[in-house]
């Protein structure tokens, strides 16, 4: 009976993890190839081959893009923004949609700072990420304030809080090493170890 314990526990701590991994990319994977795949699949045929869809996509996004940078395009382009960003409920939608984007590839990235927050009268401290370090537009009085969002254990849920700049202590650790820390409940070893000390 041990034996059996011992070769199934075995097998949930490095099939089980390979298997889900293997699993969500097949997902992600086919998700992102059926967008435009599913448009190809019936002129192409036999003839498609799967990433042909994710490719494409890649292409258009691209070429659309470049269009955003072209006088008459990209004219229509912003006017296409201020409609979107005009209309009721499709504007806070559009534009949460797009200041996440911006967030996580934009020039001004979010999730880049790394810092502590201590809880008060605790003295414990929590991992957290800068997302905004400029929140005064909120309120007047939250000038001195940075916006930090701090990650839940096991879930990609967390809670958002304005903190004072002067009780925030940046740390030298790479966000995603802090994020699988946070997220892992610390069980998972960052390779700095002494930043997260």
């Amino acid at each position: 009976m041990k034996f059996l314990a011992k070769n199934f526990i075995n097998g949930v701590l490095t099939i089980v993890p390979i298997i889900l991994a293997l699993y969500v990319f097949f997902k992600v994977f086919t998700f992102f190839d059926g967008l435009l795949g599913r448009y190809l699949r019936p002129y192409l045929h036999e003839t498609y081959i799967p990433g042909i869809g994710i490719a494409c996509t890649v292409i258009l996004i691209t070429v659309l893009g470049w269009l955003s940078t072209q006088y008459i395009s990209g004219r229509l382009i912003k006017l296409i923004d201020r409609l979107l960003e005009s209309i009721p409920l499709i504007k806070t939608v559009y534009s949460v949609l797009k200041d996440t984007m911006a967030s996580f590839i934009g020039e001004k990235r979010s999730f880049s700072k790394v810092v502590l927050v201590e809880l008060p009268h605790t003295g414990m401290k929590c991992i957290g990420f800068i997302t905004s370090e400029e929140v005064e537009h909120l309120f007047s009085s939250l000038q001195n304030h940075v916006a930090v969002y701090i990650p839940q254990t096991f879930q990609m849920a967390g809670i958002t809080v304005l903190v004072p700049k002067e009780q925030i202590e940046v740390v030298d650790v790479k966000p995603e090493d802090a994020m699988k820390f946070v997220l892992s409940g610390g069980m998972t070893a960052t390779k700095n170890k002494e930043g997260l000390s």
